[in-house]
């Protein structure tokens, strides 16, 4: 199956299409919430922002994010949604339409980098280091990423055929003296049978 611009794009105009208003009712990523929560606010970038979730609860928090997605679809939605709650979480995004597979951040311009769920089209080592090039020092990178086969059932999970971020594959790019890995672990879904994600955030040291 091939997860490009044209796959993701005719993905997010079904889901809206058909669930919309689940969609826009979607919570942040509960990794995320729990571990980010104490951070102080700055810049933030939030690459693969889908319908804008985390987005929303950032610039909620007071970050100015920078929300990146390769769907035209997803973004409209989401900038959609972000006018409707109003001007002082509207006016702390500023929304990109960017390709993660060669989509580079500028360099060391975000206190946080937050990247959820994303497809990875070519090698996951590469793009940490892409990502983890625009964390600031003393910044976070945070990622998360749904592992292809469940390791209670051995059966595939909804992310069998996806490339996604695994604990070992960021590990050996986020390594000392440059990063401080503060959590690498695998931790079970929310939902029973589906699996579980790898968590990783680390620290720029330098």
């Amino acid at each position: 199956m091939p997860y490009d611009r044209d796959h993701w794009e005719q993905l997010w105009q079904k889901a809206l299409r058909e669930h919309g208003d689940k969609v826009a009712k979607r919570p942040p990523n509960a990794h995320l919430t729990s571990e980010l929560a104490d951070l102080p606010a700055g810049r933030a970038l939030d690459a693969g922002c889908g319908h804008g979730a985390e987005t929303f609860w950032l610039a909620g928090h007071g970050w100015e994010v920078t929300a990146v997605d390769f769907s035209a679809t997803a973004l409209a939605h989401a900038r959609s949604t972000a006018d409707a709650l109003g001007p002082e979480i509207a006016g702390r995004v500023t929304w990109v339409e960017g390709d993660l597979g060669v989509w580079a951040p500028p360099l060391r311009a975000f206190e946080l980098v937050v990247c959820l769920y994303v497809h990875v089209a070519g090698s996951v080592p590469e793009m940490v280091q892409r990502m983890a090039s625009g964390v600031a020092p003393g910044g976070t990178l945070f990622l998360v990423g749904h592992r292809p086969i469940d390791p209670v059932t051995g059966k595939p999970t909804a992310a069998a055929n996806q490339v996604q971020v695994s604990v070992a594959e960021a590990a050996s790019v986020l390594t000392a003296p440059t990063w401080q890995l503060l959590v690498a672990e695998e931790r079970p879904r929310a939902a029973a049978g589906t699996g579980v994600d790898a968590v990783i955030c680390a620290k720029r040291v330098s």
